[in-house]
């Protein structure tokens, strides 16, 4: 018999409970008999757990036939019918009934992929025979006994996260010259931009925007997405905006104070009182000129996570 086999489950390997097992149980009658007819090997009929079949296989006298312990193994049916290299990974349970106390010893959930090539796990020793024949134990009575099993199929949901992290040597850096500023009223847009695969828009509210209405310039960096992204994408970016004095260079700066996290559910960050109305307005400040503003970002993209799920065929 090709099979695989875990760790001798006996007692330290054990727990008790009350609940029977959920999807399989099977009475072994005449157990004396076994040896005196020379059966190596019983074969229960299938079982269904998680939309594929199952069956047990005891051996009376151990996978080795050394006469000292029990073996039960947990084996896929059908199999022919599953697509190539396919692949079930699940939490198995095999039990033993106590006539006596009425509970059940069962070994500890073991989580084991089964295969076309290993399409069976199970225990070599589960028991050994002397604990079995132990009337005190209370698991062979009337020369009966009763074991089962318990699969739980784990479907393959499990979400995987791949942090990229960026090198950059220069930053990306461009101006964009807003005229008719005091003419404006709503609210400002740049074209979208790239940096770092990833496409970028600035927002100005030159009339200030919420809280800010009317006292101050409010400004925002939005993050539009990229032609890969997904919801659970996430990308850090470092930003510098200002408004560049273009009389005296003095150029009135805002700067992110630490990294800033960008995805779907956080696409933009800025200031909503990025500088006050009065301040920009200024003829002194040389912020406009013309009625003409010059916004400037020097932005750099440092990390880019990418998450996804994968679903079990």
């Amino acid at each position: 018999m090709v099979s695989a086999t875990l760790a001798a489950a006996e007692l330290s390997h054990m727990e008790t409970r009350e609940a029977p097992p959920a999807h399989f149980l099977v009475k072994i009658e005449s157990c004396s008999l076994l040896d005196k007819y020379g059966i190596e090997e019983y074969v229960t009929n299938e079982f269904t757990a998680g939309e594929y079949k199952w069956r047990l296989i005891f051996c009376p006298n151990g996978e080795d036939n050394d006469g000292k312990y029990i073996s039960v193994f947990l084996a896929m049916s059908e199999t022919d019918s599953l697509p190539a290299n396919w692949e079930v990974t699940v939490v198995f349970s095999i039990f033993l009934f106590n006539q006596i106390t009425g509970n059940y010893l069962c070994s500890l959930g073991r989580t084991r992929r089964f295969q076309e090539m290993k399409p069976q796990w199970g225990f070599s020793q589960f028991i050994s025979k002397k604990s079995l024949h132990d009337p005190s134990k209370g698991y062979l009575v009337r020369d009966n006994f009763v074991f089962g099993a318990e699969v739980f199929v784990v479907k393959r949901e499990a979400i995987t996260e791949r942090l990229s992290l960026k090198a950059v040597e220069t930053p990306y850096e461009h101006d964009w010259k807003i005229s008719n500023f005091s003419k404006r009223k709503h609210v400002w847009n740049s074209k979208h931009f790239i940096v770092g695969d990833h496409k970028w828009k600035i927002s100005l509210h030159p009339k200030g925007k919420g809280d800010a209405r009317g006292r101050y310039v409010s400004i925002y960096l939005y993050y539009v997405g990229s032609s890969t992204s997904k919801p659970s994408e996430r990308v850090q970016a470092s930003f510098t905006i200002c408004i560049k004095d273009q009389v005296y260079q003095k150029h009135n700066k805002e700067t992110t104070t630490s990294n800033e996290w960008f995805s779907a559910s956080s696409i933009y960050s800025g200031w909503h009182n990025f500088i006050e109305l009065d301040e920009i307005n200024d003829p002194k400040k040389g912020l406009i000129v013309k009625d003409c503003c010059i916004l400037s970002i020097e932005i750099s993209v440092q990390a880019v996570v990418q998450g996804s799920t994968r679903k079990q065929d």
